[in-house]
């Protein structure tokens, strides 16, 4: 019988729980590889919020318009779609994404201070995304689109990528990337907004902190279009058979399914979008994304038997190209 999800066990009893090595990716500080990474990209997707509530907004412009130090990422007040979003202590928690590159970085943290020209945030974790959900939205093969829906019912039914934001119950947020093709990123039933979990990360922080603090946010995005749909309402899971099938793909249907309620919704334009040029994508920056998240493994300071073999394989010569013939298996094999 299918129920909605109220607790973690029940949580992990549908997705299982998150296997180590994801755990491992984590680290507290930006590294060279983050720096850099953080250097080449010319769009973030945040989220600004706290126990109370959460709100996803952009940034953009050119390449590196970002800085950041090891212990901090600072952010150009100017280039952010809404700065007034940030405010000192709140929770942040970000996506940086590279042109032609579908794995992400992810940035969590604390806003410290909030400038005339910049907003500072201390970070507290940095580590890397897989690609599936860029992969399923086509997001960088979308040519730029003259004329996007308009209609805001028809952008949502059109839009192939959302980014989800929540927060816990001490107020640290997260952000997670998810993407479906045409037709199949949310549905509509009634006033509730339906869409679905895929594999992916198999981190489970969105949805612990749905059980925890249901109130969440999320940014709607057709690749090629720089119009953004972002919404806040309140979230639940469930593991009903019809909604799920509503998701099916390839003959392949999610194990759960995230309804929004009590919605606010609004369609604009993004300036973030528009400065950062995303489409056509250009040129692949110089950069491999296993080589990054392989070094974030070895810098985790995880204690553990587990963790020290972990971080041994890796260390062994030709441990990126294995890991990269890992993702590029799992993209083919397990994108659904």
């Amino acid at each position: 019988m299918s129920k909605q999800i109220d607790t973690v066990a029940e949580l992990e009893a549908i997705i299982g729980k998150t296997p180590l090595p994801m755990m491992l990716k984590v680290i507290d500080h930006l590294d060279e590889g983050a720096l850099r990474w953080i250097g080449l990209s010319p769009f973030i997707v945040t989220a600004f919020g706290d126990a109370s509530g959460i709100a996803v907004t952009m940034a953009g412009g050119k390449f590196g318009f970002a800085s950041a130090g090891v212990r901090e990422l600072r952010l150009p007040t100017a280039l952010l779609d809404d700065a007034a979003l940030a405010r000192p202590d709140v929770g942040f928690a970000s996506l940086f994404p590279l042109p032609g590159i579908t794995e992400t970085l992810r940035v969590n943290g604390r806003v410290t201070e909030v400038r005339h020209d910049e907003i500072c945030i201390a970070v507290e974790e940095c580590y890397g995304h897989c690609g599936k959900a860029l992969i399923r939205s086509d997001f960088w093969t979308a040519p730029p689109l003259a004329s996007p829906p308009s209609d805001l019912s028809a952008f949502i039914a059109d839009c192939r990528f959302l980014a989800l934001a929540t927060t816990d119950a001490q107020g640290r947020a997260d952000l997670s990337p998810k993407g479906d093709p045409v037709g199949m990123m949310v549905h509509f039933e009634g006033s509730r907004l339906w869409f679905a979990d895929r594999p992916g990360n198999r981190r489970v922080d969105s949805f612990r902190n749905i059980i925890t603090q249901p109130r969440v946010a999320a940014a709607l995005l057709i690749p090629g279009s720089t119009r953004v749909v972002r919404l806040s309402g309140t979230a639940h899971m469930t593991d009903d058979a019809a909604i799920r099938a509503q998701f099916s793909v390839q003959d392949k249907t999610p194990a759960l399914a995230i309804g929004i309620d009590d919605l606010s919704i609004t369609m604009s334009e993004s300036r973030a979008l528009a400065q950062a040029r995303l489409w056509p994508a250009a040129g692949r920056p110089d950069i491999d994304p296993a080589k990054v998240f392989m070094e974030h493994i070895k810098l985790n300071k995880t204690n553990g038997l587990g963790a020290r073999l972990t971080s041994a394989a890796l260390s062994v010569p030709g441990a990126a190209g294995l890991l990269k013939k890992t993702l590029e298996h799992e993209y083919k094999n397990n994108l659904y």
